[in-house]
Parts: structure tokens; sequence; C-alpha cells
């Protein structure tokens, strides 16, 4: 693998002018926040990436660096209805647009519609898909259908219920429609 390619210390701007592609896969255990979804489960799977980068003419006339990022990865995340392990597909499709410090990055990532990340020349392309990942992560995961079957409700079999003190206002009318007027 070329220097400039090593997902760990990417080098934009060569990487972007080559029109360079790159393929690859980690193991999920190099993710810490993201292997801590899923409780440390599964470190032996795999991330496979994809990233592409270009220059793109900007609107003022200007060639600015774009990367194209995709993911896929599929995570033992905790079903939110049975509360047993899920194995879900996570997956996203970003593009970035870099600029050259955080002041500019900040102005433009609120007026542009794409995604501004600051430029580096040794830039961790693996910090940006965990991130990526994380935000990608099902609010409440769950299986299609769930292996074991699901209780919906709880009950304490020790509760007691007691009496209903105020009795029921249909009762009460039914008796004194039988009653009668007095």
């Amino acid at each position: 693998m070329k220097p400039e390619n090593d997902p760990r210390r990417l080098h934009l701007s060569s990487f972007a002018q080559s029109g360079g592609h790159l393929l690859g896969e980690e193991r999920l255990a190099h993710f810490e926040r993201l292997i801590a979804e899923t409780q440390g489960v599964g470190a032996e799977a795999r991330v496979h990436f994809s990233a592409h980068g270009e220059m793109r003419l900007g609107g003022d006339g200007v060639q600015q660096v774009w990367l194209r990022l995709s993911a896929q990865a599929a995570l033992a995340l905790t079903c939110q209805r049975c509360l047993g392990p899920a194995e879900v597909t996570v997956e996203f499709a970003r593009e970035f647009r870099f600029v050259a410090t955080e002041e500019l990055a900040a102005v433009e990532d609120e007026v542009c519609e794409e995604d501004v990340l600051v430029i580096s020349r040794a830039f961790n392309l693996l910090e940006l898909i965990e991130d990526e990942f994380l935000m990608a992560l099902p609010i409440a995961p769950m299986h299609d259908t769930c292996p074991v079957p699901v209780q919906l409700q709880a009950a304490d079999a020790d509760f007691d219920q007691g009496e209903d003190e105020s009795p029921n206002p249909f009762a009460v009318l039914q008796q004194l429609k039988r009653n009668g007027p007095h």
C-alpha cells in the first residue's frame, strides 16, 4: 500500500489530485467507540469501506478536495424488544468537502448542504468511518421477528389490586333505571 493511501494517515490532497481509490477492511475491534456499542461482541467482525478522492471545481473557480466514503458492517446490537443479541447491518455513504481551517469549516458547514471538514496531511480516515457509523446506528435496533416470545406486559403475582372504591357509573344508572323514580 502506498504511504499516501494508508487509511490512518491519508494525505488528502495527493489522494484527491490522483483520483485515489481505496478499498479496505478493518477488524471491528479497532473501532473502540463502535465496539462499545456491541458490548465487545463481534470484535473479529469486519468493517468494509471504500474511499474515493477527487478534485471538483468550486463556485469560486478554485479546485476543491472532495472525498466519497462508504462503509458497511454487521454489528451485534441489543434488540430493544426482546433484549437479546441482534445482528444488524449498518451502512452509510457520504461525501465530504475539505477546507483549509476550522474557522472556514464551521462557517461553510452552516451554509452548505455538504459536510465540510478540515484538510490534513495525515488524515485518519478510520476515525471518520467510526464517527459516521456511530451516527448511522439505529436508535432502537430490533429483530424483524424475535427468536424468543416477547412478554409485552409485566404483572406481579403478589400485587393486590384491591377493591375499586368508586362504583361504576353505568351500574349506578342501571340501578336507577330498575328502581324507577322515587
